[in-house]
């Protein structure tokens, strides 16, 4: 269960920089903009980049906190927060495979590690762990 838990916080941190290397390609997205033949002034493509950035900005962190607050829930022995996670997870590797190949680094390493800490919940360890709090209460 330690695993887990290590595991979705440092997934956590993977999307966290993730999203400052998105900030950092600020310029590759205005030009992917551009060169995509659209009839934006320069103005409106710098905006329409800023907006995307903000975007997904803000669903990373607000995803990146339900993860941390559903790590925490899984820490102290709830079987939901196991299955939010897993199922949180298989978005979140989906996600890598959506659009047209704009995950950064981060993103894969975040999603494998996400992945290995929901295998690791499932072991057998921690299904005793589970049983041995649920016990408990």
């Amino acid at each position: 269960m330690t695993a887990a838990f290590a595991g979705f916080l440092v997934s956590c941190v993977f999307t966290v920089t993730s999203v400052g290397v998105l900030v950092g390609t600020r310029d590759d997205l205005v030009d992917a903009l551009r060169s995509s033949g659209t009839a934006m002034t320069e103005e409106q493509l710098q905006s329409a980049a800023t907006f995307s950035q903000v975007l997904f900005a803000g669903i990373a962190v607000l995803i990146t906190l339900v993860q941390l607050w559903l790590a925490f829930k899984l820490r102290s022995g709830r079987n939901w927060a196991r299955v939010l996670l897993s199922v949180l997870t298989v978005f979140q590797v989906a996600s890598l495979f959506i659009g047209e190949g704009g995950a950064t680094l981060p993103a894969y390493g975040g999603a494998l590690v996400a992945a290995l800490a929901v295998v690791a919940s499932w072991l057998p360890a921690s299904n005793a762990y589970f049983e041995t709090v649920k016990r408990t209460r």
